[in-house]
């Protein structure tokens, strides 16, 4: 039997994959703060430069001084950072420079801990990623190892690469990541031994998603092969396309006689906060999944399933959703079985859509999907669909991106703005629309302090405030228990 850690992916992982990242401000994350650091968690899964943009187009946040709060309010607690090597918030692949100043940057702010993820499994990409972060500061270094189903990645596969992770002496510790909850417990019985006789003391982690309700079993099996820490989410941020559930992880592991050393009372409080927020902001609270085997097939991630999910609403098309699914499985064969993790889900989700929506397959191509084909994101695992690609390569904008530089530079955009300007706010302005960054910096800044209770009060009102054709009451007044309010014009 063995001591169990957590680590809480409730503000990133999470909030991705039941809010869309757009649930939570700096404010409500803050409120949480102080009971996550009373847990006693390994880390905490805090951000990712995709989330660092959302903070400013939707919250109008500063995502620099989101981690330097968080990071005076949890000091013992590493913040960890998920990154895809040689990229930042752009989808364009960044020279090594521009990568260090990003790195050394978010090292300077608060962030302790990187997971260094390279969707193709490049391991020279990977380890050159390891050695800058090294070079750079003194945060952990954690490799991902990222599960999915195919004729290549088998255990050996796996193991070869933990063999070069563990061999290079950039990394601290790995994890397996299972962003689609692929992961069966006989399978675990099998990858974990392997990946573990090839890294000797570092540690390993497991990260495995509820999408077909296997994770909280396969979390069991993984404590018993000698997995150092669990990933799990929280009240509503648990379940569903998330992970599992802290406070049924934690009681299963003592029935099956581990240790976790947590205080549940905390955990207990935090909970209680992330359902007093869903409920008062009309956010979604995560349900165990049933097992549903067209996950096997289109492995979409719990993150962009519930983004796609919430497009196709936005365009009034929720009844488009189960053949955009049946779609992603047809275009991910036809693009070469891409691993299904960023930024691979979203292009393949977003061509099905426009296979679905448009007035043909393939009539309509994101440049993405283009850049893809041409190599810009690696090599493709198995050879292009020849029909895809002849259409693909045929087109004039193909020809326009291949004539774009393959890799943002640090030296070019440096000479687009100030040299006076912060690094914080140029690597913003280097890689997101100008717009929105200048929103985020005109914006007031709130008070740090958010109450579930009361929002429901305070969206009134606002809407009051802002109401528009008619003129709001001269006299208003709210009557609950223990509270009341009067307004008198």
């Amino acid at each position: 039997m063995a001591d169990i850690k957590l680590v809480d992916v409730s503000i990133r992982d999470g909030n991705q994959c039941m809010w869309s990242m757009t649930g939570m401000g700096t404010h409500q994350m803050m409120q949480a703060a102080p009971l996550m650091e009373r847990v006693g968690f390994r880390a905490i899964d805090f951000t990712s430069s995709t989330h660092m943009a959302v903070g400013v187009r939707y919250h109008q946040d500063d995502p620099w001084q989101r981690i330097r709060l968080m990071h005076q309010a949890l000091p013992n607690v590493p913040l960890q950072f998920i990154s895809t090597g040689f990229r930042f918030i752009s989808w364009e692949t960044a020279d090594h420079d521009f990568m260090r100043l990003a790195y050394r940057t978010l090292m300077k702010n608060g962030i302790g801990r990187f997971v260094l993820l390279d969707p193709m499994h490049d391991m020279d990409a990977l380890m050159q990623v390891a050695r800058i972060v090294k070079e750079e500061g003194d945060a952990e270094n954690m490799a991902a190892l990222t599960y999915t189903l195919s004729d290549v990645h088998d255990d050996a596969f796996y193991a070869n690469c933990a063999r070069q992770i563990a061999a290079s002496g950039d990394f601290d510790l790995l994890y397996i990541k299972d962003p689609s909850g692929l992961l069966t417990s006989e399978r675990a019985r099998t990858l974990i031994p392997a990946v573990k006789k090839e890294i000797g003391s570092l540690p390993l982690e497991l990260h495995s998603h509820c999408t077909i309700g296997l994770s909280q079993f396969n979390y069991m099996v993984g404590a018993e092969l000698g997995i150092n820490a669990l990933h799990v989410a929280i009240g509503p941020l648990a379940h569903g396309s998330s992970l599992p559930c802290a406070t049924q992880t934690i009681a299963n592991l003592k029935t099956h006689g581990h240790t976790v050393d947590v205080n549940e009372t905390a955990l207990k409080q935090l909970e209680d906060y992330y359902f007093g927020l869903a409920k008062a902001e009309g956010l979604a609270v995560g349900k165990p999944q049933a097992y549903d085997a067209s996950y096997l097939r289109h492995q979409v991630a719990g993150g962009v399933l519930t983004t796609t999910r919430r497009q196709l609403a936005e365009l009034k098309l929720e009844h488009k959703f189960d053949e955009v699914m049946a779609e992603v499985e047809r275009v991910r064969a036809e693009l070469g079985s891409p691993i299904m993790v960023t930024p691979f889900p979203q292009i393949v989700t977003t061509q099905a859509m426009f296979n679905v929506m448009g007035d043909g397959r393939y009539e309509q191509i994101p440049d993405q999907a283009i850049r893809y084909v041409l190599g810009r994101f690696g090599r493709p695992t198995a050879p292009v669909d020849q029909n895809v690609l002849d259409r693909i390569m045929s087109l004039p904008r193909t020809k326009e991106i291949e004539k774009e530089p393959i890799t943002m530079t640090l030296k070019d955009r440096r000479k687009q703005f100030s040299k006076r300007m912060s690094d914080e706010e140029f690597l913003l302005r280097a890689v997101m629309p100008v717009d929105q960054v200048d929103a985020m910096r005109t914006r007031s800044p709130d008070e740090l302090h958010y109450n579930p209770a009361i929002s429901p009060v305070l969206q009134l009102l606002k809407g009051l405030h802002h109401a528009k054709g008619k003129k709001s009451p001269a006299n208003f007044s709210v009557s609950q228990k223990n509270f009341k309010l009067t307004l008198n014009r």
